[in-house]
């Protein structure tokens, strides 16, 4: 099915604020040259701007061309969850290249996270997260070994491992994330192409179903240049943690 054209609109100017093309407090482009751009008429272009005006990317006074507001993509859940999802989001191609999966006992580290005995099997990927093929993310993964045989079957090179698993009714809907730096190890350093002892931010990951089982531990480190985090809250809801980009030029 083909993407809805103010889907498209939005996408790119997401990915031109992501990027830094349109710095926070430049104009975004108006009405009629978005028109002109996109062949559209004003509904999708409108309806693109709203979105975006939405999330909080832009905005502007009455009477006013809009203006951008912020870089940080702001994501639901399940977005969060899904680097691919999120990389598609800023209008960026997504990439990955699966390392290492393997049956293996739990360490005492990783039964404490997944609530198991330690020796338990889990399943542990390795994979090497990239945005237009630039290394951004190694991600170390362990699920409680019921989900992680399901990847046994499964392409992990071919997207979501998320839509993947969610698709086959495995319940991921809680989540508590922990961000920090590290300093690169030998792996992080060969395979994100940073120097030994280089600065990564860190998110520590567990999720869980509903029903508080923890399902999914995941350690992933990113590269600080590229990948940053944000803590929204308000008055109204809980804080939402989000992930955004910024360009390596």
């Amino acid at each position: 099915m083909e993407t809805p054209l103010h889907e498209q609109i939005a996408a790119d100017l997401r990915r031109l604020i992501s990027s830094g093309e349109l710095p926070v407090g430049t104009p975004v482009p108006s009405e009629s040259q978005l028109c002109a751009q996109w062949d559209a008429s004003r509904g999708p272009v409108r309806q693109a701007l709203a979105t975006l005006r939405t999330e909080g990317m832009i905005g502007g006074g009455r009477g006013k061309p809009p203006v951008v507001r912020r870089q940080v993509l702001s994501q639901p859940f399940e977005t969060f969850l899904s680097f691919s999802s999120w990389v598609h989001g800023l209008g960026r191609n997504p990439g990955q290249r699966t390392l290492e999966i393997a049956r293996r006992p739990a360490t005492a580290e990783i039964a404490d996270e997944l609530l198991l005995d330690e020796g338990e099997p889990v399943v542990q990927l390795l994979r090497l997260r990239l945005i237009d093929d630039t290394p951004t993310m190694l991600e170390r993964t362990t699920f409680v070994e019921p989900v992680g045989r399901l990847l046994f079957d499964h392409d992990c090179d071919s997207g979501s491992i998320y839509a993947f698993l969610g698709g086959q009714g495995v319940d991921m809907s809680l989540a508590r994330h922990l961000v920090d730096a590290v300093a690169a190890d030998e792996a992080d350093s060969e395979l994100l192409g940073v120097a030994p002892g280089a600065p990564l931010l860190r998110e520590q990951r567990r999720a869980t179903g509903v029903d508080g089982r923890p399902v999914e531990y995941s350690d992933d480190r990113y590269r600080p240049e590229l990948v940053g985090f944000a803590i929204e809250n308000s008055q109204q809801a809980q804080p939402t943690l989000a992930r955004n980009w910024r360009s390596a030029s």
